[in-house]
């Protein structure tokens, strides 16, 4: 397969390679150059990372406390009866 870069210093990887690694967008990579070639290795993330700043206006630990509010109001009322 070819390739070009562009004038920006942008390279396409072609879609065949990508769906065959599991390319994403957002997919970054560690450059380095080795006999004279350069390599490209994806750096794999791990889900936490992935998700790292994803939902920054949601608060889920009060989500998680409203929760186990409830469950024990319901736990109270199932005694009770």
């Amino acid at each position: 397969m070819l390739a070009r870069l562009s004038s920006r210093g942008q390279l396409v990887i072609p879609k065949a390679i990508r769906q065959t690694l599991g390319l994403r967008a957002g997919t970054r990579f560690h450059i380095h150059i080795s006999e004279g070639k350069i390599v490209l290795e994806p750096i794999a993330t791990s889900l936490i990372n992935a998700l790292y700043g994803k939902y920054p206006d949601d608060d889920f630990l009060a989500d998680l406390e409203a929760e186990h509010q409830q469950e024990m109001h319901i736990d109270e009322r199932a005694i009770r009866t």
